[in-house]
């Protein structure tokens, strides 16, 4: 949706009006959507430096970078608060967000159907967000309607006009979540008119259909070097109580798509912080599970990448990745079957980014969130480090070894 810049009335060039991103499993800070290859963030200058230094050797593991933007907030004729991003002054033409946003759907009627008290509360309690429309139906159209219930439960029928069944989408609702936190902050500090810069990183979920997504917080250490000692304190406690103590990695959220019910099933961070050992296997057991089977031909080529991100880590002296996510991404929706004698899907070849030099099925590996992360060099750094990260690498030791033995049916 192209809006005017209502906020300064010299000021007339379009603005982009960005949507909640629906596929944000974990995290605090809001993640929006730019545009179908884009979303974007709020700055903060370590991370903006970060991208701007990375080395050649981590671009293949993080999201493509791709600048900055000012952001304000801006109320429309109905009373609906939004934020809108002028766009980078290089494009020649504004952004176009179609006003038949299924997110910004989801998004408004949250704003009509809880109010701005509580929402995120309420929100927080769902299950998921789901909407169902029929084949001639946009689905922000039928999210309108008032017969339709964003927190119908899962196993409930839903049908068409004409009485037949309709495939339903399901939405995480974390990213929603943060995304009212973050709305309700900023109107409650900041005037209507403030400028905020946000970074614009590559969306690296836009080609998948039914994105599965794991994110995951590696390191046995979660605090910055700029920490309270307050939050310090909250930061090892929660790293004590959960698997980044013993096994250098948590789930901070997950969204895997189940082919038999039409919907993600999705775990928060709550779900994750309680996780024993055993309780973390069966989980990536789970991101790997359909519903109906076990994708046993994801698990080479993640590991595959899993593998070379080792190799890159242990060769980045000085790098302290503290707080930072790792995010593993599939595609839910399984390729047709082959016809006979036609190649395996593990032979195919694939150049798309993300499958491994022998054509494996397509996965993500992608490293997110460096708000907190230092290395020599960098800016206004009072603690320098020797070495490569040894908690970010005892992880992935212990993810890669979880999932080998998932992999040889242990």
């Amino acid at each position: 949706m192209v809006v005017q810049n209502s906020a300064d009335a010299g000021d007339m060039r379009a603005g982009v009006q960005l949507e909640p991103f629906l596929h944000q499993v974990g995290g605090h800070m809001s993640v929006m959507k730019y545009d179908e290859h884009t979303v974007c963030k709020p700055l903060i200058s370590r991370e903006q430096r970060f991208y701007e230094s990375l080395p050649l050797a981590m671009k293949q593991f993080t999201p493509q970078y791709k600048g900055t933007i000012t952001v304000h907030l801006w109320k429309d004729s109905t009373g609906h608060l939004s934020l809108v991003a002028n766009p980078v002054k290089e494009s020649r033409e504004p952004f176009k967000v179609s006003t038949e946003s299924a997110a910004m759907a989801i998004w408004q009627t949250l704003q009509q159907t809880t109010g701005s008290s509580g929402s995120a509360c309420a929100l927080a309690q769902w299950p998921h967000a789901q909407l169902a429309c029929s084949p001639k139906e946009s689905p922000a159209k039928a999210l309108l309607r008032s017969d339709t219930h964003l927190n119908a439960p899962a196993s409930s029928l839903v049908e068409d006009t004409n009485g037949n069944q309709v495939e339903r989408k399901s939405f995480n609702p974390w990213g929603l979540h943060c995304h009212q936190a973050h709305l309700t902050r900023l109107c409650s500090e900041y005037p209507e008119n403030k400028r905020h810069r946000f970074l614009l990183l590559e969306n690296v979920v836009s080609q998948y259909t039914h994105p599965c997504v794991l994110d995951l917080k590696m390191g046995t250490r979660q605090h910055g070097d700029d920490a309270s000692e307050e939050k310090k304190a909250r930061h090892m406690r929660k790293c004590a109580q959960s698997t980044s103590a013993c096994l250098g990695v948590r789930i901070c959220g997950m969204q895997v798509y189940q082919t038999d019910k039409k919907y993600f099933l999705c775990k928060d961070k709550y779900y994750g912080r309680k996780l024993s050992v055993e309780g973390f296997r069966q989980a990536l057991y789970q991101f790997l599970h359909n519903g109906s089977h076990l994708r046993r031909e994801l698990l080479e080529p993640i590991l595959q990448q899993l593998r070379a991100l080792l190799s890159v880590i242990r060769s980045q002296s000085s790098y302290r990745f503290y707080s930072s996510s790792l995010l593993i991404i599939y595609d839910g929706q399984e390729p047709p079957e082959r016809a006979p004698g036609s190649p395996h899907p593990q032979e195919a070849p694939q150049a798309a980014h993300g499958s491994s030099p022998s054509g494996l099925t397509k996965v993500d590996v992608r490293m997110i969130d460096f708000a907190h992360t230092t290395y020599k060099g960098s800016w206004n750094e009072h603690t320098t480090y020797d070495g490569p990260d040894p908690g970010y690498i005892f992880g992935l030791e212990n993810l890669i070894r979880i999932l080998q033995d998932i992999q040889e049916g242990e």
